[in-house]
């Protein structure tokens, strides 16, 4: 079976969960289960007034584009959509989708937290906090607990 081929996008604008995973999945009589995650900006216990995200046009693009189709190897999928947003978000906004199809559900949930551990832990992207108080919280840095949970998909 060819692998399913991704699709990618890295946009400033808010996307509609509902409407990729229909765009996905509709007139679909191969897929038996659609796996979702969509990350959300959390308000780190009202500290926080945006998240800034920022990233190399092109290069977060394919490098996605290199994960999603390892995944897209690695496991029966019929279908992936990622996307990834970049600019500024409030609390609650959505940052990150990810939607893995397949005709069984533990390929769809393998290859969703696989990208999703990947995009926590290597993709090019840089966030920069903006607190509540007027003042900025700086660069966050990368979490070990986030590169330790990737580092149990290495073949």
């Amino acid at each position: 079976m060819a692998a399913c081929r991704p699709t990618i996008r890295v946009q400033p604008d808010d996307f509609d969960a509902g409407a990729e995973i229909r765009a996905l999945a509709e007139n679909r009589h191969d897929i038996g289960a659609v796996v979702t995650f969509t990350g959300l900006c959390r308000d780190e216990g009202g500290r926080l007034a945006a998240l800034e995200l920022e990233h190399y046009p092109g290069m977060a693009e394919a490098e996605i584009e290199r994960v999603a189709r390892e995944a897209a190897e690695r496991w029966p999928l019929t279908g992936l959509t990622v996307i990834h947003r970049h600019g500024m978000m409030k609390p609650g906004a959505n940052i990150v989708l990810v939607v893995a199809a397949s005709a069984h559900r533990k390929a769809a949930f393998e290859a969703a937290d696989f990208l999703m551990d990947y995009l926590k832990s290597r993709a090019p992207f840089w966030k920069k906090e903006h607190l509540a108080d007027s003042g900025e919280g700086g660069w966050v840095e990368a979490k070990e607990s986030d590169a330790a949970a990737a580092g149990r998909w290495k073949k």
